[in-house]
């Protein structure tokens, strides 16, 4: 882990493995026998793993409760079933949050059967609620066309900002989750917030510090310089101001914008 002015660089050789038979899961934040997420966490995020699950297998199932839950899929299909009577396909491009309030059992796997050698790829993230123990809910919805007009796009917030907006809710009222696919040269920015946790998903892309952007780009704020993130790789800031993310090449990235830290 590296540091630059405000922003930490975790690369992705640098975070926490942990693999079986049928799972590679890659930790932002140690998971795998650690009973105390919040002592990890950065804001209120507990948990960002980037799991890939062989053909036909997945986690039978298994109990949450007073967690947020956020997956993304980057390649494969992932199907789900809860005891709230949820249940479906998750395709990249979709975005689905379960809130598990009192207690929630569920099960997750890959869609593909064993023949079929289609690995399953997703981003899960977990989020500490407002309120421990509140009220169970499911929500998907597809980003695909959204994300393919370009810029940024808010998959998931509980803000009252983003009210409207498309976004899924989420128990939570001070984050948002933001997602994006800029090609080659294309620029976003990531709003400022006390703590901003941008993960590139696939892809290379370049991190600035915003000051402003002039004719020639990205517009450094107190001399620093853009970091580079390839796959894997994550920038941690705090209370660092806007972020402004360029393409390499294509690539997806993703942004936790956090008002709050776990208390």
């Amino acid at each position: 882990m590296t540091s630059t002015g405000d922003l930490q660089v975790v690369r992705a050789a640098e975070r926490h493995h942990w693999s079986n038979s049928w799972l590679d899961s890659r930790q932002s934040f140690p998971v795998t026998g650690n009973f105390n997420l919040g002592a990890n966490a950065f804001g209120v995020l507990l948990v960002h793993n980037d799991d890939v699950i062989a053909p036909g297998e997945g986690l039978d199932a298994h109990q949450h409760a007073s967690v947020e839950i956020v997956t993304w899929v980057v390649n494969g299909a992932l199907v789900h079933r809860d005891s709230e009577g949820n249940e479906g396909a998750v395709l990249p491009g979709m975005a689905q949050r379960m809130s598990a309030g009192a207690r929630v059992v569920h099960s997750e796997r890959n869609a593909s059967g064993r023949l079929s050698g289609e690995r399953l790829r997703v981003v899960q993230m977990w989020v500490a609620p407002d309120d421990a123990g509140g009220p169970t809910g499911y929500a998907e919805r597809d980003f695909t066309a959204d994300l393919d007009a370009g810029g940024l796009v808010t998959v998931v917030s509980g803000m009252e900002r983003d009210t409207g907006s498309g976004a899924i809710g989420i128990g939570n009222a001070y984050v948002a989750l933001h997602a994006s696919r800029p090609a080659a040269g294309d620029i976003v920015s990531i709003p400022a917030a006390p703590y901003v946790h941008l993960y590139a998903v696939r892809g290379e892309v370049e991190v600035t510090v915003a000051r402003g952007r002039g004719a020639a780009g990205i517009e450094a704020a107190g001399g620093c310089a853009p970091v580079r993130l390839r796959e894997g790789d994550a920038v941690r800031a705090t209370r660092a101001g806007g972020l402004a993310v360029r393409g390499v090449g294509a690539a997806e990235i993703l942004a936790w914008e956090m008002h709050a830290a776990v208390r």
